[in-house]
């Protein structure tokens, strides 16, 4: 049974407290009865998330927490103990960061970054807001340029938005590549475009050359199917068709470009419409 992390387990005796859980090795972990559903039964294989309970008691839950195991994620903070800091993840039992595991003293209600790790000689789930340490270098073969991968969006310097890359490795996104708002927190799809020697990953929010150029032309045809024309053209301005399309003017131009060449469109200063068949 793996702590901290979703598990997939067989039903194999329901009681007044709730349903045992077992797995391979005969083990068991109850899962409380106001998680039990109709469909379970005896037998029955169910994804529960593993965590120790306000008696310290190995307990299982239907509920998906807001982070997993040696991932990250923000977390606000609900109460501040003598302990340390309370954060609120999803569960029922709030997680833990001991002072020791924080980089400032953290405050009720404000957002941290924070990631999930196992105390192995407790075998007890906490947090840490000591996070850089734990971001693994990337290996120049790990992905291929234009690869899409998930990031979770962090803090702002001069050069542009830090991420965190599939829960694993540090990334940026330079400033002449952001063409949206990013906001701490937020999860987002981005694509590679360069891994550095320090195993630092530069990100892009947009696939380069022909793809972009492609992509970007599909999702102007689609919005023009559906809505027969919109009121962006070579005259609008550059924030106008981010905020309505989600992409940079010079991209917009070049989709506009590619769809005018293949007979698809009629372009006006301020107006583009499907052309008419």
């Amino acid at each position: 049974m793996k702590i901290g992390q979703k598990n997939v387990l067989r039903l194999d005796r329901i009681t007044s407290s709730g349903a045992f859980l077992e797995d391979e090795n005969g083990n068991d972990v109850l899962l409380p009865g106001k998680y039990l559903e109709p469909e379970m039964q005896e037998g029955t294989m169910v994804e529960v998330f593993l965590y120790r309970d306000s008696e310290d008691r190995l307990v299982a839950t239907t509920e998906t927490p807001n982070i997993q195991l040696d991932g990250f994620n923000y977390l606000e903070v609900k109460d501040v103990s003598l302990y340390g800091a309370f954060l609120d993840w999803g569960l029922e039992k709030d997680l833990l960061v001991p002072y020791k595991e924080q980089k400032s003293r953290m405050e009720e209600g404000k957002k941290y970054l924070i990631s999930l790790r196992l105390d192995e000689s407790t075998d007890r789930l906490f947090g840490t807001t000591k996070t850089e340490k734990l971001l693994e270098k990337c290996p120049q073969d790990q992905y291929e340029i234009d690869q899409e991968v998930s990031l979770l969006v962090c803090n702002r310097t001069d050069l542009g938005r830090k991420v965190i890359v599939d829960d694993r490795f540090s990334g940026l996104i330079f400033n002449s590549y952001i063409d949206r708002e990013l906001l701490p927190g937020m999860h987002i799809s981005g694509y590679i475009h360069d891994i550095r020697e320090d195993g630092k990953i530069d990100i892009r929010l947009s696939k380069t050359g022909q793809e972009k150029r492609d992509d970007a032309s599909e999702k102007l045809l689609s919005i023009l199917k559906s809505k027969g024309r919109i009121d962006l053209g070579d005259k609008s301005n550059p924030e106008d068709i981010r905020r309505i399309l989600g992409m940079s003017k010079k991209t917009f131009k070049q989709a506009v470009g590619n769809l005018y060449k293949q007979k698809l469109i009629e372009v006006a200063p301020r107006e583009i419409s499907l052309k008419a068949e």
